[in-house]
């Protein structure tokens, strides 16, 4: 036995909208005493099929259940021409026909399906359309100051206002958490302060978060890029114009108590510190950091993040390879004023007190010769086995590399530090170090 399928979609209810109970009235007029199967999908889009009951139906078409599909509208099925191709493909292979109670076609014959993917067209057009309408209306608001949503920055809280005459909301300074980003934003103004020194200093004086738990570097650093704080005058409007920013404000507006809002835009970029085609709007609430600080750490953010794409670490050749084997977080070098300028400590352990590192202090220097001791030993047992590797054409030599390898480290105290941690990227994957215990994975 087969049955007509009666197929119902509302994305969201509105007073102009059709609901899904009279879509259905509309279909079951067409099945005129025929047996039929309701599948109804409320809140989803005609954007895709991504949809339960309509997967539902379809796999019901597979099993030979169905005989014609009814629905309201066209638009209500598919607001996608390929979805609707796709969709009109597998009707005709399962000698499905199609029905629009309002629309009338007859998917019979060459004029029907023609006039059904002209509206298809329109279908999508009209979908599309909405969307820009959305995306206009938010960049409005956005313009306009209006509260937008999203997590509430740490400093702030929400309060209710009016802006045009219409109800929203905007930020609200919190005195306690406002006092703890001055202090934030103070110390690395100080170029002698890094991040790893605050998040320290903070855990240390058991200042916590708005959850309750510790600090660290990568939640700091977002902060301090934040324009959410500053008390925007005309230097922070210059910085943003150098940066490629859009401006919606003009300058005279930046009098020195607004803080900014900043949106993604249209960018296509998902790169923290790429400022181009972002949107900055002054915001209705105070700032609480004056521009000058505010400036100072966030150009002290923007060079640090290019000087990270062409320096590495120059304390030691080892940088970047060593894990702590306790919590699998690198351990980071220091410099000490005493005869053992550097050593090795976990970072997991310097910023957040998690981890208890290794029982004993990995003085730099020694850890270094142990290492290349090591390079050296590992270097002489592939020389005599690359002697009976066979390489095959279009391949490196073996043996000539591992030569190469094996002079650099016979010159090693010569080499330069690039070339010192080419040979290090080259033969070894990882240093765990735990509880007095160094453990070498090689990539050779």
């Amino acid at each position: 036995m087969t049955y007509d399928a009666l197929y119902a979609r509302q994305s969201i209810e509105k007073k102009d909208s059709i609901s899904v109970e009279s879509q259905l009235e509309y279909c079951r007029y067409e099945t005129h005493g025929k047996p039929y199967i309701e599948y109804i999908d409320k809140g989803f889009s005609g954007k895709n099929t991504n949809r339960p009951s309509f997967e539902n139906m379809i796999n019901d078409i597979y099993a030979g259940k169905i005989e014609r599909v009814i629905v309201y509208k066209l638009d209500r099925i598919s607001r996608s021409i390929l979805d609707f191709t796709n969709m009109m493909e597998i009707f005709q292979k399962y000698h499905v026909e199609f029905l629009s109670s309002t629309e009338k076609f007859d998917t019979s014959t060459p004029i029907g399906r023609a006039m059904l993917n002209i509206c298809i067209v329109f279908a999508q057009l009209e979908r599309e359309t909405i969307q820009k309408r959305v995306s206009d209306a938010y960049y409005a608001r956005c313009k306009r100051g209006f509260y937008m949503g999203g997590r509430i920055p740490y400093g702030y809280r929400l309060t209710n206002t009016m802006i045009d005459n219409i109800h929203t909301s905007m930020y609200e300074e919190v005195p306690e958490e406002s006092e703890q980003l001055k202090l934030i934003y103070s110390m690395y103004a100080d170029t002698d302060n890094s991040l790893g020194d605050i998040v320290r200093y903070l855990n240390e004086h058991n200042i916590k978060n708005r959850r309750g738990a510790n600090w660290n570097c990568a939640r700091i650093s977002e902060m301090l890029r934040n324009p959410i704080y500053v008390k925007a005058d005309t230097d922070v409007y210059q910085f943003f114009q150098s940066q490629g920013a859009n401006i919606h404000n003009p300058i005279n507006d930046f009098m020195g108590y607004n803080a900014c809002y900043l949106y993604k835009g249209v960018s296509t970029t998902k790169k923290q510190y790429d400022l181009s085609d972002k949107e900055i709007v002054l915001a209705p609430h105070k700032g609480f950091i004056p521009s000058k600080i505010w400036l100072a750490c966030r150009i002290r953010c923007l060079n640090n993040r290019q000087s990270t794409k062409t320096c590495k670490a120059k304390n030691s050749w080892l940088a970047g390879k060593i894990k702590c084997g306790n919590c699998g977080y690198a351990l980071t070098i220091r410099k000490a004023k005493t005869k053992w300028a550097r050593y090795f400590v976990c970072s997991q352990a310097g910023n957040h007190g998690n981890c208890k590192g290794t029982e004993c202090t990995i003085y730099a220097d020694v850890l270094e010769e142990y290492i290349l001791f090591a390079i050296k030993q590992r270097l002489l047992e592939f020389q005599k086995l690359s002697y009976s590797v066979d390489i095959e054409k279009g391949q490196k030599n073996i043996r000539s590399k591992l030569k190469q390898i094996t002079n650099h480290t016979n010159i090693w105290k010569i080499l330069s530090f690039e070339d010192k941690q080419t040979v290090v990227d080259i033969l070894i994957k990882v240093i765990q170090i735990a509880n007095g215990n160094i453990e070498i994975v090689w990539n050779i």
